[in-house]
């Protein structure tokens, strides 16, 4: 008997570019710089993608999303999610709970986490203590620590529907 659990586990990174914002956790968040994306660079939701595809063996965001694509260009990574979402359940299967961890040093992520979770919990038709968003830096080491960019981590628990 085929097990009643899948687990999936994402990773998504942008470098910051010109802009005044970026987009994290389908949420917009002020800051200096923008992020060098063919959608709109939301690495947390990118992550989660790759997470809920990759638990059932679809490929990657990349797949389903191309970046040769003219229709992805500035999408909205909220429409990604729900895609993805709708993909599983009709394959019998439904997101258990998602973490997902933001790595940068800016903007900071702490004040804007419950929006995020409330967004990915309603884009995903679950209740909002199954959706964690943290965030740590990378204490000034690497790409993210000095502030070229940033990334993101994501595991989601796909449960039988």
């Amino acid at each position: 008997m085929p097990s009643p659990f899948r687990i999936g586990q994402g990773y998504d990174v942008h470098a910051f570019g010109d802009g005044d914002h970026v987009i994290v956790g389908g949420v917009r968040i002020a800051h200096e710089r923008g992020v060098l994306a063919h959608s709109d660079g939301d690495v947390a939701l990118h992550a989660l993608c790759d997470a809920m595809l990759g638990a059932l063996a679809l490929g990657d965001i990349g797949v389903h999303f191309p970046p040769s694509d003219p229709r992805w260009k500035g999408a909205d990574s909220r429409v990604f999610v729900r895609h993805c979402n709708g993909l599983l359940a009709e394959r019998g299967w439904r997101v258990g709970n998602a973490d997902i961890t933001v790595v940068c040093e800016r903007p900071k992520i702490g004040p804007h986490a419950q929006a995020m979770r409330e967004a990915i919990a309603a884009d995903l038709g679950i209740g909002l203590d199954a959706v964690s968003v943290k965030a740590t830096t990378s204490e000034r080491l690497g790409f993210t620590g000095r502030g070229e960019g940033i990334a993101a981590q994501a595991v989601c628990l796909l449960v039988a529907a």
